[in-house]
């Protein structure tokens, strides 16, 4: 199947030049993360952890696509049959399997922790039951791909069985952020309906929402098109491949920053807890009306014999 879109050549250049813009911004936003997981969150550190380990990826990512743009310009522009065109077509080099691996394993740990915000504020395994298993799925398919990418032996990546996973990848991948979004979102949007008419504050969590929003938006819109140039077979998702690597960075952070900042973390858990208990206290007492009560009282005195 012949590709469609943008050259391969010149895709490559614009998409090392866009990942490397946004990889600034998503650097900037980790310095804001670690110092609100270490100082306002106290030494947060499996945040701090999540944070790490999504820089080295996207890090990796951008130096592995530095050293593919220099090996197919400059390197084996005048040897590798074809030229650079040739050479960026050919899926079954070691730094285009490498980038592979390493947006997949950060897709993993992206769609993880959502999932785990979700888990923690529904505080029900059920609720996670399809998200996870969207998950797995996608995992499996991020880890099968590049495998698959590395034995092909000819064509590009539209006509190899690559593609079959690459698409599982993508739709999967697209799924999981939606549907778990959408319940933390939800979720959040329900618990501050309960705590309107009982908050003592001024404060709300609908901030927290739109920000939740904006993260999956972002996210997803990038994934989507993806999808859609993928299955188009339209070199242009070679562009937004390499820009979403940051971009998963970037969406952690600014949920993240965003909680910190805005000292909303302490206040929201409260009136979370503050909700519930709520909620049980009314249902219990509907359940077990109140009868009456009565109450007698004895009086003692004693006489010392003053007079």
């Amino acid at each position: 199947m012949v590709s469609t879109g943008v050259p391969l050549d010149t895709a490559t250049m614009i998409s090392t030049a866009l990942e490397a813009i946004l990889y600034g911004f998503s650097v900037l936003m980790f310095i804001g993360t670690i110092w609100a997981s270490t100082y306002k969150l106290k030494a947060n550190r499996p945040i701090a952890l999540v944070a790490i380990l999504l820089l080295i990826l996207s890090t990796a990512h951008l130096v592995v696509d530095i050293i593919r743009l220099e090996d197919g310009f400059v390197k084996y522009r005048d040897t590798f049959p074809g030229g650079p065109v040739a050479f960026f077509q050919d899926i079954s080099q070691p730094s285009f399997v490498t980038k592979n691996l390493i947006y997949g394993l950060q897709t993993m740990l992206g769609d993880g922790v959502v999932i785990y915000r979700c888990y923690i504020v529904w505080q029900s395994v059920w609720v996670i039951i399809l998200p996870t298993m969207l998950w797995c799925g996608s995992s499996v398919a991020a880890l099968i791909a590049p495998y698959y990418a590395s034995q092909a032996t000819g064509g590009n990546i539209y006509t190899n069985q690559t593609a079959q996973w690459v698409t599982a990848l993508f739709a999967l991948t697209l799924s999981t952020n939606l549907i778990s979004s959408g319940l933390l979102a939800y979720r959040i949007w329900t618990i501050e309906r309960k705590v309107s008419p009982i908050r003592a504050t001024n404060g709300t969590m609908m901030p927290i929402v739109r920000v939740l929003v904006d993260a999956a938006i972002m996210y997803s819109a990038a994934l989507f098109t993806i999808l859609i140039c993928f299955v188009c077979t339209n070199n242009a998702q070679y562009i937004m491949l390499d820009m979403i690597t940051p971009i998963i960075s970037i969406t952690f952070y600014m949920v993240l920053i965003r909680l910190t900042l805005g000292k909303t973390t302490h206040n929201n858990l409260t009136m979370v807890y503050s909700s519930e208990t709520y909620e049980r206290g009314r249902r219990n007492s509907q359940q077990y009306p109140m009868k009456p009560l009565q109450v007698h009282i004895s009086q003692w005195t004693q006489n010392d014999g003053m007079e």
